[in-house]
């Protein structure tokens, strides 16, 4: 029994605190490209991480891909963080849980034939590809079930299922020189039957691919911006919630001197959150990383810094409690600070209130990428249309969107009553890929800088 191994293998240590986790990672992929099937790959995973903590060394780390010798691996984490040179750490305290999360799926992915998920590929990508002028797709699905296995000598004890399954569908259309892509996805935690029934969403990416082809360029300027709930999101994510993870705060003077709590940020109207908590979501587990349940957490509340994202060791370190944001990419990394599903709450303003005073404007959606430097940031939208006198007028491209972070907070004047979180979220931070959530309503922003033709 694997439990019985990591109690044997906690017990041999000598260091003063001590963890496991163990992750069994199944992993299916299939990736058309245009009219050709590039991959079909089932990828199965095992392999876990041991760390350990010592007074007057540091944090020590073994990672193995046997399950034999486990003792062999805390002794080498022990040794490590004994010769480990590091200030002082100390770790949040936090409950020991022992319990075991299964999942529940609607349609369990790990039970449908191959050829049935390939099938389902290139049916989207069929109908990807009947737009005359779409040159070349890519439609990709992949679907993981995950388990983590987590002890440390406190007396935790997790078992938790993860499993995710996800769909995303991009067209590149082209006329007389002039190229255009758009794309789309959607996930599931909880099987695989939402992906079943997406030709709606495939015909949408189809047709906007196509649309792009036509749309002119945003003339540069000073615009008010309505951003989509995409938009949205992504933006808080990136230039905010990034400032709100403690590992950052803690070693950045600079971000400290920003991010002290109290400080206003905006108006009344604007709250966010990070929560992993949030049924169905990407970020969603019941613990993190280090078997701290996960939790919803204010980071700004009426316009106002109130709280930030920790790991045990750093809400030590900063005197606060630790959030449930300690989480690695997998077994092959520590965990450290990040988002789980971070997102604007929803206001009282309909999308027609939040256009209708316009008299020029860009109504921004979508996001395709962006940058961010401490407070400054910029960021392209995957398209737009024009505002004119409170209407929605022509589709526009190459819509980028750039300011400095707390400005563009303040001058958030109206935030939707449509909240909406997107399920395709991934944080690059550290170890790459991680998923998470992000979302937003619609918001209006005044005097944002765009550049253009």
């Amino acid at each position: 029994m694997i439990q019985e191994r990591l109690d044997r293998a906690l017990a041999s240590s000598r260091s003063d605190y001590t963890e496991i986790r163990i992750e069994t990672r199944r992993t299916t992929r299939i990736v058309y490209h245009g009219r050709r099937l590039e991959t079909v790959s089932t990828v199965v995973d095992q392999g876990g991480i041991v760390r350990a903590l010592v007074r007057g060394g540091g944090w020590g780390i073994s990672t193995f891909n046997s399950l034999d010798d486990l003792e062999r691996r805390v002794e080498q984490a022990y040794q490590s963080a004994r010769v480990a040179q590091a200030r002082p750490i100390a770790l949040a305290q936090t409950a020991p849980a022992q319990d075991e999360i299964r999942a529940a799926l609607d349609v369990d992915f790990r039970k449908v034939p191959l050829a049935d998920k390939q099938g389902l590929v290139a049916r989207y990508n069929e109908i990807l590809l009947d737009f005359p002028r779409v040159v070349d797709t890519q439609a990709s699905y992949a679907d993981q079930f995950v388990t983590i296995t987590y002890a440390n000598s406190e007396g935790a004890r997790i078992v938790e299922e993860r499993p995710l399954s996800t769909l995303y569908l991009v067209a590149t259309a082209r006329a007389d020189g002039n190229v255009q892509r758009a794309g789309e996805g959607y996930s599931s935690t909880s099987g695989n039957g939402a992906l079943l029934d997406l030709d709606g969403l495939a015909r949408r990416v189809g047709q906007r691919a196509t649309d792009l082809l036509s749309a002119e360029t945003v003339v540069g300027g000073v615009y008010p911006v309505v951003c989509d709930p995409k938009l949205a999101g992504v933006f808080i994510h990136e230039a905010f919630g990034h400032l709100s993870e403690a590992d950052f705060v803690y070693a950045n003077p600079s971000a400290q001197e920003m991010m002290v709590l109290g400080r206003r940020f905006g108006r009344e109207i604007l709250n966010v959150y990070d929560d992993g908590t949030l049924p169905g979501e990407r970020g969603t587990h019941k613990y993190d990383d280090e078997g701290t349940p996960m939790q919803r957490t204010p980071l700004i509340q009426e316009g106002v810094l109130v709280g930030r994202l920790h790991s045990r060791e750093t809400a030590a370190a900063m005197g606060e409690a630790a959030t449930g944001n300690a989480r690695a990419t997998g077994y092959r990394y520590p965990p450290i600070v990040r988002m789980t599903n971070t997102f604007i709450a929803q206001g009282t303003s309909s999308f027609q209130e939040m256009i209708a005073d316009i008299e020029l404007g860009v109504y921004a959606c979508d996001a395709i990428g962006g940058q961010t430097m401490l407070e400054n940031f910029s960021f392209s939208a995957g398209y737009g249309y024009m505002i004119r006198h409170g209407q929605l007028a022509e589709m526009v491209k190459d819509v980028v969107l750039s300011g400095n972070l707390f400005t563009t907070l303040q001058n958030i004047d109206a935030i939707g009553d449509d909240l909406a979180l997107s399920r395709m979220g991934t944080c690059g931070k550290g170890q790459g890929g991680l998923p998470v959530s992000t979302g937003a309503p619609h918001i209006r922003i005044q005097g944002v800088a765009m550049g253009g033709r």
